[in-house]
């Protein structure tokens, strides 16, 4: 069996960035889930794995444009201490969700001048060439609900933290 939209792939991965410092990895845990062809990863890293066979070993780097995007300078802005009523103290690399016109939106403090704010919407690794190492651990195919869902079906005694 193939990497094909709607299989369910099982991999094993480690991310680094330029300097080849560790950004996240699945080694010591389980495979990460997916289901390929419904946009669940990266897209320079689910067209690498197109075509891929269980035990399939890559290396791949994406450039931002197939990963977390260019940095968006819009996404970058101000906002009045006020706006943050409630919270005692702030701090840079805080991160929250605001309801944005766009949305709900993760955004970062990256800096505190006063009562001034900055704060940034662009995820944490926009702008950054993602390098890859990837094992195929498995491979299957979806079931219908996966497909109606666009999402993995995790198992009813699943222990994972993302199972909530």
């Amino acid at each position: 069996m193939q990497a094909h939209k709607d299989a369910v792939v099982s991999i094993h991965y480690t991310l680094t960035n330029d300097k080849g410092e560790v950004i996240d990895s699945s080694q010591g845990q389980d495979p990460l889930e997916y289901l390929h062809g419904h946009k669940n990863i990266v897209s320079g890293l689910e067209e690498a794995l197109e075509g891929a066979t269980v035990g399939t070993e890559l290396e791949v780097s994406i450039p931002p444009e197939k990963g977390y995007g260019s940095v968006n300078p819009e996404f970058v802005f101000k906002l009045p201490r006020a706006q943050f009523e409630g919270v005692d103290t702030l701090q840079v690399g805080m991160g929250f969700v605001a309801d944005t016109d766009r949305g709900p939106q993760q955004l970062f403090i990256t800096a505190i001048e006063g009562d001034d704010i900055e704060v940034d919407g662009n995820h944490p690794l926009a702008g950054q060439t993602l390098h890859f190492a990837v094992k195929v651990d498995g491979m299957r195919e979806s079931t219908e609900n996966e497909r109606s869902t666009g999402q993995v079906e995790m198992p009813e005694d699943c222990q994972k933290p993302c199972c909530g």
